[in-house]
């Protein structure tokens, strides 16, 4: 089984260590399993037993869309597959996905609360507009995020108001639909299109919840994720094969949705 983690970070070598150290001061309830390094995350991959790995990036400002972009064409390979990110407040940015499209990349990330807007604010429907016309995967933060005030700014209500506008945007929604905001998932999202990821959830929840969850959602819009650095590769692993959903279900997880999405 080939296995691809959707949903993982990393940062260039010459600010990781910055990088890393910012995150980490910003909360006292996060533990960084790796230095923030891609040569980390690969050690860890093959320690897992991983494939490949969508990495992500997170514009938190407009001038970073050119330097996340050379670094994510630097950096990917059959095992890494870079998603870059483009900053929503930046007037350009219909143009940065199609430049984005054009390189052949498969996706975005975009991060409310470090970019600061809403996921149906207006102001945001051209990134929507142009990655549906493009083909592109939106990868986005939803739910509450530990580093930030607990102000829904990416809730299922919204999500499922922004696949209600654009049926056909690809919107990837981590941490099992909304982190920390699972019973409006259940009511929200559950049956829909929208894809879920399980980074950064399942060890939140014990095992019976999250089958429960996951059986009213389509097999073929699960996808396997651990927000690596801030959790272990190996053991997110291990709690998707802990809730014994049958091997159909784990091989759809774990290797062909993510197959369908990226190749």
């Amino acid at each position: 089984m080939r296995i691809t983690d959707f949903h993982t970070h990393a940062f260039p070598d010459a600010i990781a260590e910055r990088a890393m150290a910012a995150l980490l001061a910003e909360t006292e309830d996060v533990v960084a399993y790796l230095d923030g390094r891609l040569s980390s995350l690969l050690r860890s991959m093959d320690r897992a037993g991983i494939e490949r790995a969508v990495l992500c990036s997170i514009a938190t400002k407009p001038a970073q869309f050119e330097k996340i972009l050379a670094w994510s064409e630097s950096i990917r390979c059959e095992r890494v597959i870079p998603f870059p990110s483009v900053h929503p407040h930046d007037p350009e940015v219909r143009g940065q996905i199609a430049r984005i499209a054009a390189a052949g990349f498969r996706g975005i990330k975009l991060h409310p609360y470090y970019q600061d807007f809403d996921i149906d604010d207006p102001r945001v429907f051209p990134i929507y507009e142009e990655l549906s016309a493009h083909g592109l995967v939106l990868l986005c933060h939803t739910g509450f995020d530990v580093a930030f005030p607990r102000v829904p700014r990416a809730d299922p209500r919204r999500i499922a108001a922004v696949m209600g506008r654009f049926p056909d945007l690809t919107f990837v929604a981590p941490h099992l639909g909304s982190w920390e905001d699972w019973e409006a998932v259940e009511a929200h999202l559950l049956g829909t299109p929208v894809y879920l990821d399980t980074s950064y959830s399942l060890h939140m929840m014990t095992p019976e919840r999250a089958r429960a969850l996951l059986r009213r959602h389509p097999a073929e819009r699960v996808l396997f994720g651990t927000d690596s650095p801030w959790r272990d590769q190996t053991e997110a692993l291990a709690e998707i094969r802990r809730l014994e959903m049958g091997p159909d279900w784990e091989r759809a997880v774990l290797e062909q949705n993510a197959d369908r999405l990226l190749d």
